[in-house]
Order: C-alpha cells, then sequence, then structure tokens
C-alpha cells in the first residue's frame, strides 16, 4: 500500500492538495512523525512494510568498493569514510522508512511531540536502548552528541545546530530541542542525528582523534575488523538491544557484513566473478549485457535482477567550479554543455540505451516541465527574474546532438557563446581571451573510475575542435575529497542523490552560505537569491500543490544555471549476487537506496 501523499502527488497534482499539518499539534507524544500529515503506519505495527519478519538470521553479504579509506568515524571531517558506515554502524533516535517520501518512526527514542507548529520537538528514549558495550543511552549522551556534532562534528551537522535554540533534558529519558527558525523539517531531522556514547570521547579531541577512534554507538552492527584501504569488517551484536523495536524487525538478518576496496573497477569485477564478493551493482548497461555470463551466472549460482524505484534522478556528471574563471560566467558554461556530446558518449558507452538527466528532479513527480514556467511555478519564479539566466521562467532544455563524433551543430553553437563570453580562436586554433590568455582547464577524476575517465576523454576530444585546451587527471581517493573539499578544482566528477522529500539537506547542496565553506557539498559555488528563497518556499509551504511548485521552480534554477553537465540517470537498478542471498519481493518507492541493502537482506541456502 502506498502513502496517500505519494499515491496523490503521482497519479494527480491537479486534484485537491493535502494540507500539511503546519498548524497541527500533536496531542501526546506519538510512535512517528511525517512531514506530510501523519506517519502511514499505526501505532503498533509489527514491522516495516517492506521487512521480511520471517527472514532467518545467519551468513555474510560482501561487496566491493572501488578506492580506498583512512578513517572509520564518520562524524568528523578528518579522513575518507567508507560512505556505507554511518548507515551500518550508527544509530539516531527515529529511524526513516523507504515507503513514504518522509516519515520517521521511534527507534532509540520510543516517541515523539512537537509544539503546534513544530517550534520545539522532544524525544523520550526507549529504557533498555543501549550502546554496543551495554551501558544504557542516556539523555546526557543525547545532548553531547548534538552540541558535539553541531560545533566540532562533521559539516553536514552543522547547519541545523546553527537553527537550535537550546536544548534540555526534560526528565531522565526525555530531551527537548526547541529551534530558532520556522522550519518543520528541523523536528524530523533532529530525529535523524546520530547519537554517540559521551563517555568514550572524555579527554579526546574529537574534531581529530585518529584514524583508529572507532565510535561506540547502539546499531545492530559493530565493527570488529579492518584495514586502512583495504577492508573494513561488520558483524552483528547478538545482544542487540533492539531487536524487538517494530523499526528493526526483519532487519540486520547478516551475521556478517564485509566491504572489500579494489584500486579499479576490473578487479572489482573480476571478485565477484569469482565469488570472492556476493553482491554488485552494475551502472553500465553495455557491460550489464555482454559480461554477465560468466560460469557463475550460467550455473545458476549468481542470480541477476533488475529494481525499479520512483525517486528523482538526482545530478550525475561533470560539475564546474563557478568559483574561478571562466566557469563563473555562465556564456561559457552553456558553451561547454554544447561541445559536451552526450548522445555520442552515450552510443560509445552504452549502445545508446542509457536515457540522460534532464533536470536534477527527473524521473520523479517534482521534476521541472517543459515549456514556460505556470501557474504557482511561475510565481514563485518572477520576484527573481532580472537575475535568472535565460531558460528558468521561459523553458530551457538540455542540447541535443545528432549523434555523430563530430557535433557540427553543438560547435557552431558553442563557438557563438565563447565568443560572446570574450573568447575567440586564435591563429593556431586555440580558443583565446582578449588578453590572448589560452582557454585551459583541467578534469579531475578519481583514480580507478575507468567509465568515468572514459567518458572524460571523449570529451576532451570534443573540445579540442573548438580549441580548449582540457586535460584529465586522475587522484587517489584521498586526495580526490581533500580537493573537491577544498574546492581545488576546475571540473570534476559530481553525483547528488535526491530524494522526494528534499528539505534542509538542499541549503548544503546549493545555499549561498555554503558555497564557500571548507568541506562543503555546494561544489559548484551557486549563490543565488532565488535557490535560496525556493528552498525556503518548500521548507515552510502549507500545501502539497505549494511544495511541489517550489521544487520544480527550484529544478528549473538549478538546471538553467549550467553548473553541471549531465550523464545518465539510472531510473532502474542492476544488481547481481549470490543465489542464497535474498530480499522481500515487495520493493519501497525508495527502493535500492540505503536502508533496503542489506538491511532487509538475508542468507539462506
Amino acid at each position: 500500500m502506498r502513502p496517500v501523499f505519494f499515491r496523490n502527488l503521482r497519479q494527480s497534482l491537479t486534484a485537491l492538495p493535502l494540507l500539511f499539518a503546519s498548524t497541527f499539534a500533536f496531542a501526546e507524544p506519538m510512535h512517528g512523525i511525517s512531514m506530510y500529515g501523519e506517519p502511514a503506519l499505526a501505532d503498533g505495527f509489527i514491522s516495516l512494510p517492506y521487512a521480511n519478519t520471517d527472514a532467518p538470521k545467519g551468513g555474510a553479504m560482501i561487496t566491493a568498493e572501488v578506492g580506498s579509506f583512512d578513517s572509520l568515524n564518520p562524524y568528523t571531517d578528518s579522513g575518507k569514510v567508507p560512505w556505507q558506515i554511518s548507515y551500518l554502524a550508527g544509530e539516531s533516535l527515529m529511524g526513516r522508512s523507504l515507503d513514504e517520501p518522509f516519515s520517521l518512526y521511534g527507534l532509540l527514542a520510543e516517541s515523539i511531540e512537537t509544539g503546534p507548529n513544530r517550534e520545539w520537538v522532544e524525544f523520550t528514549l526507549r529504557p533498555e536502548a543501549a550502546f554496543s558495550d551495554g551501558s544504557p543511552v542516556t539523555v546526557d549522551d543525547v545532548i553531547w552528541s548534538f552540541e558535539t556534532l553541531g560545533t566540532v562534528g562533521n559539516g553536514r551537522y552543522r547547519g541545523f545546530w546553527s537553527k537550535v535554540e537550546s536544548i534540555e533534558a526534560k526528565g531522565d529519558r526525555t530531551v527537548r530541542l526547541t529551534f530558532n527558525t520556522e522550519d518543520r523539517e528541523l523536528a524530523l531531522l533532529a530525529g535523524l542525528r546520530p547519537i554517540l556514547q559521551k563517555a568514550q570521547f572524555e579527554g579526546v579531541d574529537f574534531a581529530n582523534d585518529g584514524p583508529d577512534m572507532i565510535p561506540i554507538t547502539s546499531s545492530p552492527y559493530v565493527i570488529t575488523d579492518y584495514e586502512m584501504g583495504r577492508y573494513v569488517e561488520l558483524t552483528r551484536n547478538p545482544d542487540y538491544w533492539g531487536k524487538d523495536v517494530p523499526f528493526r524487525r526483519g532487519t540486520a538478518n547478516f551475521d556478517t557484513l564485509r566491504i572489500e576496496f579494489f584500486g579499479d573497477e576490473t578487479p572489482a569485477f573480476e571478485a565477484f566473478k569469482t565469488g570472492e564478493v556476493n553482491f554488485t551493482r552494475e551502472f553500465n548497461e553495455a557491460r550489464w549485457d555482454t559480461q554477465y555470463d560468466f560460469p557463475r551466472v550460467q550455473d545458476g549460482d549468481v542470480v541477476k535482477a533488475v529494481l525499479t524505484h520512483e525517486r528523482p534522478s538526482g545530478m550525475t556528471g561533470f560539475v564546474m567550479n563557478t568559483r574561478r574563471a571562466p566557469f563563473d560566467d555562465w556564456r561559457v558554461r552553456d558553451a561547454m554543455l554544447q561541445v559536451f556530446n552526450f548522445e555520442f558518449i552515450n552510443e560509445a558507452m552504452t549502445g545508446g540505451s542509457q536515457p540522460r538527466i534532464t533536470s536534477y528532479y527527473s524521473n520523479s513527480p517534482l521534476g521541472m516541465r517543459n515549456g514556460p514556467a505556470e501557474g504557482r511555478v511561475r510565481e514563485f519564479l518572477e520576484p527573481f527574474a532580472d537575475s535568472l539566466l535565460p531558460g528558468a521562467i521561459d523553458g530551457y532544455e538540455l542540447p541535443v546532438s545528432d549523434g555523430s563524433e563530430f557535433n557540427r551543430r553543438g560547435v557552431r553553437a558553442a563557438l557563438a557563446m565563447f565568443e560572446e563570453a570574450g573568447w575567440t580562436p586564435g591563429a593556431d586554433g586555440v580558443l583565446r581571451d582578449a588578453d590572448g590568455q589560452a582557454f585551459e582547464f583541467e578534469i579531475l577524476i578519481q583514480t580507478g573510475a575507468s567509465e568515468i575517465e572514459a567518458i572524460a576523454d571523449m570529451y576532451v576530444q570534443a573540445l579540442q575542435r573548438v580549441g580548449v585546451q582540457a586535460k584529465v587527471t586522475n587522484v587517489d581517493s584521498a586526495q580526490f575529497a581533500e580537493r573537491n573539499g577544498t574546492y581545488d578544482f576546475d571540473v570534476t566528477y559530481y553525483r547528488r542523490g535526491l530524494s522526494l522529500s528534499p528539505g534542509n539537506e538542499q541549503y548544503a547542496y546549493y545555499g549561498s552560505e555554503y558555497a564557500d565553506t571548507q568541506g562543503g557539498r555546494n561544489l559548484m559555488g551557486v549563490k543565488s537569491e532565488a535557490v535560496d528563497a525556493l528552498i525556503g518556499h518548500l521548507l515552510t509551504s502549507e500545501s502539497q500543490d505549494d511544495f511541489v511548485a517550489a521544487v520544480r521552480a527550484l529544478d528549473r534554477v538549478l538546471t538553467s544555471g549550467r553548473y553541471v553537465l549531465p550523464i545518465y540517470q539510472w531510473n532502474i537498478t542492476r544488481i547481481a549476487h549470490d543465489k542464497d542471498l535474498h530480499y522481500p519481493a515487495e520493493m519501497p518507492i525508495f527502493g535500492d537506496w540505503p536502508g533496503w541493502q542489506p538491511d532487509v537482506w538475508w542468507h539462506e541456502d
């Protein structure tokens, strides 16, 4: 059964709006909370709808990652951490359902209560909640975690903390946060903050604790073995405190989770072919169609599956750093898009089978529509008409080539835009500005990303035809993270996953306040009053229609901003796994997303 909000949003956006609960006051503590109305699962629910409560415990899931790591603490800015760790080895006050756009249910907290306008939120801890060492999770741990993460923790936590007026104990097991900003999402974000053990870090410099400090948490899994840069292994805690919490029933079924790291995609794939790894995702359709016929597939020991989802495409491609010339000029960025011959690249890489990302929220009901902005979307955009780039209001679509290698139409359009921006070919055919400076830049890529490098190489060749000198630089994962974190790049590979419930994270992705914050996620350096205002609209909207209109307007401004050279969108997920690994038949609307794999999978011969 799909939540009412999502069903209405997908099927009939012109129907009677579902009002947000902006003035809805909880008369008493609740088992869950939703951004839109009430959560779909009633108090006393047995489990998440996509979990198998009869799943057996045991076995192992082993996955491969390309790259490396030098830290196992995902809560600070120092070091590169396997991205899975914060999901697998951390736990929060509430947990998110992947079958609703944004609903949370009690995890460490047995209940949640908010003020009439969500100006404050209270969480009451479960009396049985405990860390992996057996010590209880206390209100002091909660308060310390919020304060520490909000002041010296990873940058993704600090924006939330700036909106907290106060945090205080309201009893032995209850804590209240009061907010200084009108923002309905803050109560939910508070529920998703990780809770760490205060005692572990007494006398320790949290922000610079060293690579061997593994945070003690309350999650079902504990890191039990690792070699920096090579592998990390997590073991299910047999004494996990929360096995009977409804949110956890049917989850955390494997005894062992292991992540193996490889320097390149080729050895990672070979490890799967030989059985060293027993689960993989495949993002290249051509390889999926031609290389998944190895013996283990032929013998039936490996199962292939194609999964669907209903979430936005997000943005994947090459982002241009607008902090640096010449990418601070939108005309240059437009020309770069004209040269980027996606149709030819797609044919070469996938046989033309992968659809292109057309906007940040494409493939979803939140994506911008073709043609001129209308109705509420236009109303949101018009106050900023003078500062918006061409296409934001009147309509914008990415350039489409004829698919030939030379892309003559795109080249002509690119040269015209370059010339308008002050770049013209010299006698040697090199594009130069009025001072004679050649147009040169670097594309930064992480070592081992062979598919991305192949795309970049084709783009470099296309740029040469218009007189632009570009070079591809490969760096290891640590350098890649460092240079991205300090914005030390001209153009870099970029991937930003987006959800059906965009909220405060949009400020971190695109907000002016974060454009120059070291370690931030606004890689393109967007500084736009329109973007900031539209994010504000989506956070404070009081109707479904206004929320959707605000996101669609934001999508228009970002896409017409011409910040990224988009490549494929993955509207499906291709996975392959050993036949003794299983998952429930009912897929959540988010599909293959953190919280689904390995969470609700199990091992059974």
